[in-house]
């Protein structure tokens, strides 16, 4: 394929792809799940607590010092990576999910009552659906979702007429974890800017395939985890405008949020702190700092041209397939392929991958509204990373015949 990349060096980067599974070369297309991790980021992770392991910003020991520079350093890599007007802007989370819920409560709390309006998609996952019904059943809010057609993309003229006095907030996928669609989230951000309307960004799917600007997107807050981009588990990211951040409460209380605490009263610490409670992950920090180094080596814009070609290749191959339906062929289109074969269950066919060595997710892929709406149980789900080849995809071709072949 033609990329820039040396994809052969870069494979030599990830251990793991080097391992066999039942006898047979991995071949791991479960990448919206989670990405495998470079040798730089677990030596990341083994150098903090080898050499510098301290709890940070509260100790006037050496390590201590050290570590807490190494975790505020992070914190300005996320900034530059996501172009954030300041680093205060970056608040370090557990991951996608516990940034939305910290919206979905502080914000919700602050901001929405009885009958107000949140707004979603028709193609979230469950992070980006739960916490508003949570928050409905506290609050009395009307939770409404935009529709999309049978490409997979968004109804835009829905969302206009969806928009009103009442819409609190917008919140939407920048990419389909199902159906690989790409949003046009500055699109939507522009249309509910224009009635004063806050937009979130789910960019969990996002991040490690296309350059992000939140100032160019004019977001008003973007969340995602580390561990999709090739960073640790356990840690991610809420990026929220600082007008924003400022106006909402803590979520969680304890720790490194307080400036004073008396039994009588709290005050909180100055952004970002006053959303970080408890001890920070100054491990994932770091180490997530180093996975987006990794990635900036080669760029955001190259690894996604490779993985774009990669998808189209899987797509052709796979469409030659007998009784091949893949769900999501919109125009704009991350490296995400979701497919029944006639009507062999998903289960089925993933298991039988399995044993051929190629890892696929099978199921509602945390996305059963999605579900519903396409009349369907699941899908097996093949996701690329800039780590795959065309061999790669060779192989999996080569399987689903084979297994279709089986039925």
């Amino acid at each position: 394929m033609d990329t820039t990349l040396d994809i052969a060096a870069i494979r030599a980067d990830f251990p793991i792809l080097s391992r066999t599974v039942y006898d047979r070369p991995l071949v791991y297309f479960d990448n919206a799940a989670t990405s495998q991790k470079p040798r730089c980021v677990v030596e990341a992770i083994e150098k903090v607590y080898y050499n510098q392991n301290a709890n940070i910003h509260r100790g006037v020991h050496y390590l201590s010092q050290v570590a807490t520079e190494a975790h505020e350093e992070a914190r300005q890599t996320v900034q530059a990576f996501i172009n954030a007007a300041e680093s205060r802007e970056i608040i370090f989370t557990r991951g996608t999910t516990e940034a939305i819920n910290l919206i979905a409560t502080s914000f919700g709390e602050t901001f929405c009552n009885e009958g107000d309006e949140i707004l979603i998609t028709g193609m979230e996952h469950h992070a980006n659906i739960v916490p508003w019904q949570l928050l409905r059943d506290r609050k009395g809010i009307v939770l409404k979702v935009v529709p999309f057609n049978e490409r997979g993309e968004l109804d835009m003229e829905a969302f206009s007429k969806l928009l009103s006095p009442k819409t609190k907030l917008v919140s939407v996928a920048h990419i389909s974890n199902v159906m690989g669609t790409v949003n046009p989230v500055a699109k939507i951000i522009a249309e509910a800017h224009a009635h004063n309307i806050p937009v979130l960004v789910d960019g969990a799917q996002a991040v490690s395939h296309m350059p992000v600007d939140v100032q160019a997107l004019d977001a008003d807050f973007y969340v995602f985890s580390g561990h999709k981009m090739y960073g640790p588990n356990g840690i991610g990211v809420l990026y929220g405008k600082e007008k924003w951040l400022e106006q909402l409460p803590p979520y969680h209380g304890g720790g490194e949020m307080i400036a004073t605490v008396t039994y009588e009263k709290t005050t909180y610490a100055e952004l970002p702190f006053k959303f970080e409670a408890g001890t920070p992950d100054y491990v994932g920090s770091v180490a997530l700092g180093e996975a987006i180094r990794y990635m900036q080596k080669f760029g955001l814009k190259a690894i996604g041209d490779y993985e774009h070609q990669l998808l189209q290749y899987a797509t052709e191959q796979l469409m030659k397939i007998d009784g091949m339906r893949i769900f999501g062929t919109a125009a704009e289109k991350a490296s995400v392929i979701s497919f029944l074969v006639r009507d062999i269950h998903h289960f089925d066919m993933g298991t039988l991958l399995d044993k051929l060595g190629i890892a696929v997710r099978t199921g509602h892929h945390c996305a059963m509204p999605l579900m519903h709406t396409l009349g369907i149980e699941g899908t097996i789900r093949a996701s690329f990373a800039f780590y795959n080849t065309k061999e790669e995809i060779d192989a999996l071709v080569a399987a689903v015949d084979r297994v279709q072949k089986m039925f």
